[in-house]
């Protein structure tokens, strides 16, 4: 089996609907197959040859100029038409250069959720073609963690940041991934096993921004556990040091929702990522994996300034026509909708031995002999995005968050029949932006929020639990410290939340981010001095000692399982299916 590339889709196609076939009766016709071609015209063609590629329901593609001709994506059957069309000196079907070869024996090429497919359907390798690879862009990716594992493990691949999880006090698992949600997102954004060109090489594994830069934020522990004030402190960290140490942070990465429905203009949370935009950054949300039962968006990708990511399953073709948007990518309300999908079922990317996932569901989910693992959710999809930003941001330096998202939104190819509650502007497609189409001018004039809300109204549903038993409830953070809107609003905006290793007060840190554990690449020890989480920090009796062990903060100090599940984006680390309440003790998903 081969994949090609995805075409621009224009004008209305059918449906493909998969129903039953009952004995007897016809099945449901197929879509009619798509090819890559390469269409070299004569002297005056004119428009002629890319007006009748549109009418036979294709799509032009990039230009080449030396021989005059021109790549496009057309339905099979209309190959002989295109090449009868005047101006059309020859048609010829775009046979890639691929290297192909067992990959600790998995063979991507012919597998619909690997990363190699999933660029070709969004036509991602265009970009890597022309030499765009993310390369001076960093992607802050607030998770739980990366572990340096084949294919992110070279200095200078990732570099950790701030660590804000429950494990900061642990020096062996201080930034590391123990639950495994952050290594497969860092995989799909900028893994890279080789120094080589990637582009259609199917030996070697990669990202889709395979020169990009991760750093990391961690957040959440060995169960996914955290809070929204985490979440909120971590975003404030990467506002502030976005460009300290030679830093060039420019995309942040964000699989984290809640099902809390405040209004966004009055949201910490939502507040939150649109200061992070309005500084330069994109900030890239996981759209939520509650369905089109959901009726909305999660806190925060239902602020409509940021990039709200659904998810889609290509099926491994070069066709919208045959694409789903699976029934777990969140809807939206009518008003504020996905932005665009992005593959994100069963992708396959970096697995961290032993992690909690690995331990749950690494029976089903292993891909190959031990490098690989499979995971559906939003949060790939948001991912996949993440990396497309990265490439784009390369080629257009200059380019605003408004600037990118209309440009994605308007290359996007819309899938058929599908509501644009489910799929936004459609799927993501790099074809006419690897050709330099001009930047979209304008901004968003969508209301601002004020971060004036409330802090217990954006964790929802979900909140931690101490060991005797005690919620974390109401305007209070992790330390118990009363977070209200009027006070910590405006540091936020200034850029002042943080100072050293203290956010509104309370220091949250470790002795140093020194970051050079395992990056290579050494940040100064008092850059971001703090002292150690102990009993110390809280206020008075509002918190019981028993929640505490020794003094500092233990993993173990809050209960997994107050989370419903919805929080972090993604249910599934299996190949085929939702492994059903697989997910009901987790904060953060697939």
């Amino acid at each position: 089996m081969s994949f090609s590339r995805r075409a621009l889709v224009s004008g209305a196609l059918l449906a493909l609907i998969v129903v039953p076939v009952a004995a007897g009766s016809a099945a449901t016709p197929k879509p009619a197959e798509s090819v890559s071609v390469i269409v070299r015209e004569g002297p005056r063609a004119g428009t002629g040859p890319e007006q009748m590629v549109q009418r036979l329901g294709g799509r032009v593609g990039r230009r080449i100029p030396i021989i005059n001709g021109f790549v496009a994506t057309v339905p099979r059957s209309g190959v002989s038409a295109l090449g009868r069309t005047r101006g059309v000196q020859s048609v010829t079907i775009n046979r890639r250069l691929r290297l192909h070869g067992l990959l600790n024996g998995w063979d991507q090429a012919k597998d619909p959720g690997s990363l190699f497919v999933a660029r070709d359907i969004t036509n991602a390798d265009d970009m890597l073609e022309v030499g765009f690879t993310g390369k001076g862009v960093d992607v802050a990716l607030i998770d739980t963690g990366v572990m340096p594992v084949h294919g992110l493990a070279q200095p200078g691949r990732v570099i950790a940041g701030a660590d804000l999880s429950f494990e900061s006090q642990s020096p062996n698992l201080r930034y590391l991934d123990t639950y495994g949600h952050g290594t497969h997102l860092a995989g799909i954004i900028a893994g890279r096993d080789t120094s080589g060109p990637v582009a259609h090489d199917a030996k070697h594994f990669a990202g889709v921004a395979p020169e990009a830069r991760i750093l990391s934020l961690k957040v959440a522990d060995a169960h996914g556990v955290t809070d929204v004030s985490q979440v909120l402190a971590a975003i404030d960290w990467v506002v502030e040091h976005r460009q300290d140490h030679g830093l060039n942070i420019r995309v942040l990465n964000l699989a984290f929702g809640t099902d809390g429905a405040q209004d966004y203009r009055l949201d910490p949370l939502a507040f939150a990522v649109e200061v992070a935009w309005r500084k330069g950054i994109a900030v890239v949300v996981a759209a939520g994996n509650g369905g089109a039962a959901a009726g909305r968006l999660n806190n925060p990708a239902h602020d409509p300034f940021v990039i709200a990511v659904g998810a889609v399953d290509g099926n491994g073709t070069s066709t919208t026509a045959d694409d789903v948007v699976p029934s777990w990518s969140s809807s939206g309300d009518g008003v504020r909708n996905p932005d665009l999908v992005a593959p994100g079922k069963s992708l396959v990317s970096l697995r961290v031995p032993g992690s909690h996932i690995d331990r749950t569901f690494g029976a089903t989910a292993r891909v190959g002999k031990t490098r690989f693992f499979r995971g559906s959710g939003t949060s790939q999809a948001a991912a996949f995005v993440s990396g497309l930003a990265a490439l784009i941001i390369q080629q257009r330096p200059t380019i605003k968050p408004d600037e990118l998202k209309a440009l994605l939104k308007s290359t996007a190819s819309p899938i058929p029949n599908v509501s644009a509650r489910l799929q936004g502007a459609g799927v993501a497609n790099m074809t006419r932006i690897a050709r330099r189409i001009p930047t979209p001018v304008g901004t968003q004039n969508f209301a601002r929020g004020t971060g004036m809300g409330s802090l217990e109204a954006a964790r929802g549903t979900q909140h931690l639990v101490a060991a005797n038993g005690i919620e974390l409830r109401g305007e209070r953070d992790i330390f118990g410290t009363y977070l209200t809107g009027s006070l910590w609003a405006p540091l936020s905006q200034l850029g002042n939340a943080w100072n050293g290793g203290t956010w509104m007060g309370n220091a949250w840190t470790g002795n140093a981010w020194t970051g050079n554990a395992w990056t290579g690449n050494a940040w100064a020890g008092n850059a971001w001095a703090g002292n150690a989480w102990t009993a110390n920090a809280w206020y008075g009796n509002a918190w019981s000692a028993n929640a505490w062990s020794a003094n500092a903060w233990n993993g173990n100090a809050w209960a997994g399982n107050a989370w419903a599940g919805n929080a972090w984006e993604g249910n599934a680390w299996s190949g085929n299916a939702w492994p059903g309440n697989a997910w009901s003790t987790q904060a953060w998903g697939g």
